[in-house]
């Protein structure tokens, strides 16, 4: 009977390695001592080891560190469980070519329910996703919406930065989605998964924003009671985003310079040297260049921080993405309980003729008032903010060229604080129709 019985358990075990062998996705197995016991022969194809370099190894020493990157559950130790999980990740074959895969981990356990390994099923998307990006039909990336060629560039970059730890500056202007970005090129790069630290250099007081980035010893100043570490070394083996970097003073950019140099800072108050491993990304919606030749920010730093620039476009030069945050934002209310609503043409045709000088933040806010103030299916001009119910009554759309109103011009300069250049974007006319429009009406010249 024994004999049976084992004869039965190396038949289904033969079966199940045919049946994985012929899946079109790379599954890889191991213990819960990182010792690889299975290998397919698709997983042999996308990461360009042979089974045999693999098999009884720890992963980490085949691939030279975890497979999973920054993800990896296994990187102190082996976890007590692990329940299924699902994310996107650049890994580096045996060549050092960084492929794109989606990968899904599930826990191994025995007849006892015990946690024995795990089991990792994986695709590459590398060449569909590219393919997508050269053909214009990527209708997003990484959490990021758009597909007007100027984002499909933006994409591009983000692919290119997963291989290095290259610093990135991007700017754009308030609302354009400059964090987003900052977060994609970390989870896309083999630090997704480890800390990713935003910081708000403008928010922060310049009294303890030196103490909040490097931290401090007890007794550094009045009131640190005790030692506290900064956000660089929160984000060990991670990403520092730092938002509005135009706004850090003199002091602390040669502090920052240091770190970009060579790694290493000292926290406020303390004489030791600590190091840490991290990725910078910064952001700004001011010239840099222009802070440089003013003198308000460091030359030196300038070039250190951005390597590779990128510059995001604002919402209103890319007219067509605005039908596609809408339908992602309306998504995203009907996932979070809020019932299903559609929305007009002509309001799609208003939200596409303002300029959205708050870009996709201001885009997201509007949603958010029109699902409040909509009762019906359909979010209609009225149920809009104020801001862009005006243009129903100025800007032309397809089927008339409505003229101006003295409320609504009234209100517009009003809403650019007298800035007539802004307002006639705000209205959605040439400055030459306002100005017209303001000797014409309002005696204003």
């Amino acid at each position: 009977m024994d004999d049976v019985r084992l004869e039965k358990i190396l038949s289904e075990k033969k079966n199940l390695e045919r049946i994985l062998e012929t899946l079109s996705e790379g599954i890889i197995a191991h213990d819960r001592k990182r010792r690889i016991i299975f290998f397919n022969k698709c997983a042999e194809e996308i990461t360009g080891y042979q089974r045999q370099e693999v098999i009884g190894k720890d992963c980490h020493e085949v691939f030279g560190g975890p497979f999973c990157g920054g993800r990896c559950s296994f990187v102190d130790g082996s976890p007590d469980s692990l329940d299924r999980l699902c994310y996107p990740l650049t890994i580096f074959n045996k060549k050092g070519e960084a492929r794109r895969i989606e990968m899904q981990v599930t826990g191994m356990k025995n007849d006892k329910q015990g946690f024995v390994g795990v089991v990792a099923a994986f695709r590459d998307v590398t060449d569909l996703i590219g393919l997508k990006i050269r053909t214009g039909d990527l209708k997003g990336f990484a959490g990021i919406i758009g597909k007007h060629p100027r984002m499909l560039q933006v994409y591009r970059q983000i692919r290119d930065l997963a291989t290095g730890d290259y610093t990135v500056h991007i700017s754009g202007e308030t609302g354009t989605g400059k964090e987003l970005v900052a977060s994609a090129i970390h989870n896309e790069s083999r630090r997704g998964g480890r800390p990713f630290v935003p910081i708000n250099c403008g928010a922060l007081p310049e009294g303890v924003l030196e103490s909040e980035l490097f931290g401090h010893v007890k007794g550094a100043f009045t009131g640190a009671v005790r030692d506290k570490r900064g956000r660089f070394e929160l984000a060990h083996g991670g990403t520092v985003f730092l938002d509005e970097v135009a706004d850090l003073p003199k002091s602390v950019q040669a502090k920052l310079l240091r770190v970009l140099q060579e790694g290493t800072f000292e926290r406020v108050g303390d004489e030791r040297t600590i190091s840490v491993d991290i990725r910078i990304i910064s952001a700004t919606n001011r010239d840099l260049k222009e802070e440089v030749r003013r003198k308000h920010f460091r030359e030196d730093l300038y070039y250190r921080i951005s390597v590779v620039p990128i510059h995001l476009p604002p919402l209103r030069e890319r007219k067509d993405d605005v039908a596609l945050l809408v339908e992602y934002f309306l998504q995203k209310a009907a996932e979070e309980g809020e019932e299903g609503l559609g929305v007009s043409a002509e309001t799609l045709d208003l939200m596409k003729a303002y300029p959205w000088p708050g870009n996709v933040r201001e885009l997201q806010s509007a949603i958010h008032f029109a699902l409040v103030h909509c009762r019906g299916k359909i979010i209609k001009p009225e149920h809009l903010p104020m801001e862009l119910r005006l243009l129903r009554g100025s800007h032309p759309n397809r089927q008339s060229s409505r003229k101006l109103t003295e409320d609504a011009v009234r209100h517009a300069i009003d809403q650019a604080g007298g800035n007539k250049a802004k307002a006639s974007r705000i209205l959605g006319v040439g400055r030459a129709t306002l100005y017209r429009f303001l000797s014409d009406h309002l005696n204003v010249s």
